[in-house]
């Protein structure tokens, strides 16, 4: 049975990922993960909610982000940082998709192509860093691309034809995006459904070779 799975399957472009997928005919059960059953924050609901999927997982697609709470915003400046919200983005964005490939990249097949995602943002690129800012958002993201490079570098030792990548989707029409896309270009600015069509192309086209590499939604490769 081929077999995928989104996590995050309650956002925006998760349930359009799920969608795609189910419509695609391609797969015969997408697993559709979310708060309650499978928490980023909560790392035995992501060992349950792997250990409960039986045989291999041909797509597995990290589709979560956390870039503002409530009143807690990316910060624009040193004095702006705290903690608790540095650590509370480290979590969502890193930690937790860290342990989704700890628990979920041994679900890969062995001798078949497996693909294994995680959404990142440009933002993550230290060599793109222009601008300044967002301290927590850039560096755990940034972060998730190192731990998404390291684990490519292993996965090729055991899984030769796995395909292990962070993703860009750009600027989406969703909540994480909605208090800073007010200057966005009307052309720049994703609908959660084409954002999911063309990461689903980007990820058709690679292969094992372009494993541990940052990919945005057009196919460009991202400077680490």
């Amino acid at each position: 049975m081929r077999q995928a799975v989104v996590i995050g399957a309650n956002g925006g472009i998760g349930a359009a990922l799920v969608a795609r997928l189910d419509r695609s005919g391609e797969f015969d059960r997408v697993h559709a993960l979310a708060r309650p059953t499978l928490d980023l924050t909560d790392p035995a609901s992501i060992e349950r909610a792997a250990a409960g999927i039986a045989g291999p997982v041909a797509l597995t697609i990290v589709a979560t982000g956390l870039l503002h709470d409530g009143d807690r915003r990316p910060e624009r400046s040193l004095k702006e940082l705290d903690a608790d919200w540095l650590l509370d983005q480290y979590r969502v964005n890193t930690v937790g998709p860290a342990l989704v490939l700890r628990h979920f990249a041994p679900k890969l097949p062995r001798d078949d192509r497996g693909v294994i995602a995680c959404l990142s943002a440009r933002v993550g690129s230290i060599s793109d860093n222009r601008l300044g800012g967002w301290y927590g958002y850039r560096a755990a993201k940034a972060a998730l691309n190192q731990i998404v490079r390291t684990a490519a570098i292993e996965l090729a030792r055991t899984h030769r034809q796995a395909v292990c990548v962070a993703l860009h989707p750009g600027t989406v029409e969703t909540g994480l995006s909605a208090p800073f896309r007010g200057n966005v270009a009307a052309e720049k600015l994703f609908t959660p459904d084409y954002a999911a069509e063309r990461l689903l192309v980007v990820l058709d086209g690679l292969t094992p070779a372009e494993s541990g590499e940052i990919f945005a939604w057009d196919g460009a490769r991202i400077s680490p």
